[in-house]
């Protein structure tokens, strides 16, 4: 534990967390011991190894969580990684909801984070699915076939909007859901803007 040097913006959220406080605390304290960098990212404790994230601690609504950005590629010989949603193709989630568990659970989680510095050390990579793996919502591909320029323009697109669209058409359970939501957007692909811009 000598060489824990805390970060003053972790300090702030702490300070301000209204749930989950007591579990960051102790969270936080188990990664000190892992000898990584503190660091304040996405509006979260992040910990990095060589400037390379390592492990975030995040709380939601019915838990609290240590996320491992590369957590694809960990063991997990306990059974205890959670892959957040299927699109989630690196992370993958421990959670917690209460202290009592995480000090439990302690010489566990110090395994797990040691494991993903090794998997940062050795320069492993997660293999992300291309964009042409994910299946295209009939209601768009229709679109697709009809207009040229949109077929056109959507793969002029950077792969990271076309998943971005591919997810949310995809998302729709209904499909009138999926046309509505692939006519609301054909004018922002032609435009050649990603969902969010």
């Amino acid at each position: 534990m000598t060489n824990r040097r805390t970060n003053p913006k972790v300090d702030e959220f702490l300070s301000k967390a209204k749930k989950w406080k007591e579990e960051y605390v102790q969270l936080r304290n188990i990664v000190l011991d892992c000898e990584l960098t503190e660091e304040f990212k996405w509006m979260h404790p992040c910990y990095t190894y060589g400037d390379k994230n390592i492990v975030l601690i995040h709380g939601f609504k019915d838990y609290c969580a240590l996320l491992f950005h590369k957590g694809a590629l960990l063991k997990d010989p306990h059974g205890i990684l959670i892959q957040q949603t299927e699109n989630v193709q690196a992370a993958r989630q421990i959670r917690f909801t209460n202290a009592q568990e995480i000090a439990k659970m302690e010489p566990m989680l110090k395994a797990y984070i040691h494991e993903a510095i090794e998997v940062e050390k050795a320069g492993l990579e997660v293999n992300f699915k291309e964009t042409s793996e994910y299946k295209i919502p009939d209601e768009f591909q229709h679109k697709l076939d009809e207009i040229p320029a949109l077929k056109t323009a959507f793969e002029a697109l950077t792969p990271g909007r076309q998943r971005a669209y591919i997810h949310y058409f995809s998302d729709a359970k209904q499909s009138k859901t999926r046309e509505s939501r692939v006519e609301k957007y054909m004018q922002h692909i032609l435009d050649g803007k990603g969902l969010n811009d």
